[in-house]
């Protein structure tokens, strides 16, 4: 299939929250670069959260875990919609950040999607890369293709709440300092923030204002 092909089937026309599916990940997939890393596509087992029409999810793991992750989560009911939106560079650069591994794991979850009937209004599960933000750089030669989330790559809370959304489940490893910018402002619409390592249940908590000093 091609790239157009692979994105049509994670934002098919006229279903909810897919307008916020991002192509740019899809592109390389006609262009593929080799990968090298073993990959596996075991979908994890978890039980922790429910499917609720009044949630929506955000997972923010390792790209290929967080698409493994969001299969899992379809199965239940949800609807996976990948917002990554990093770059891959020209062949034979060395790069920050390793986008191009997300391709195969993209290929490989819209097969599964295929298999899954889902409701057209289905709740929402917002795929990141937490390796958005590496920026590690050995030298000047290197290219910096490293990403942040910005408010624009999510509804705002006010879209959220007028679609019947009242919680937010983040699952990761921590809340990465980009993303919190964006939940306090969810918080402040009064979007409950709840936050779990993707095996424990979901916790409500607090997010800080962020700083712009810690951005």
């Amino acid at each position: 299939m091609s790239g157009k092909e692979i994105y049509k089937i994670w934002a098919p026309t006229n279903k909810k929250w897919t307008d916020w599916v991002r192509p740019v990940p899809f592109i390389g997939i006609d262009h593929p670069k080799e990968i090298k890393e073993f990959l596996d596509f075991t979908i994890p087992y978890n039980d922790s959260i429910k499917k609720q029409n009044d949630v929506a999810i955000l997972i923010d793991l390792p790209g290929g875990d967080s698409i493994k992750r969001g299969i899992q989560l379809a199965k239940l009911g949800f609807r996976p919609i990948p917002i990554f939106n990093g770059t891959n560079p020209n062949m034979g650069t060395m790069s920050t950040t390793n986008n191009a591994i997300i391709e195969p794991f993209l290929i490989w979850g819209a097969s599964e999607l295929k298999k899954i009937p889902l409701e057209k209004d289905a709740p929402p599960v917002f795929l990141l890369d937490s390796n958005r933000l590496c920026r590690y750089k050995e030298n000047r030669f290197v290219f910096d293709n490293s990403w942040d989330v910005y408010p624009q790559d999510l509804p705002s809370a006010e879209y959220f709440l007028k679609n019947g959304i009242t919680k937010m489940i983040v699952i990761g490893n921590d809340i990465a300092k980009d993303l919190k910018k964006i939940l306090y402002r969810f918080q402040t619409k009064n979007l409950q923030i709840l936050f779990t390592n993707g095996y424990e249940n979901p916790k409500a908590i607090k997010i800080k204002k962020v700083k712009i000093d810690d951005l």
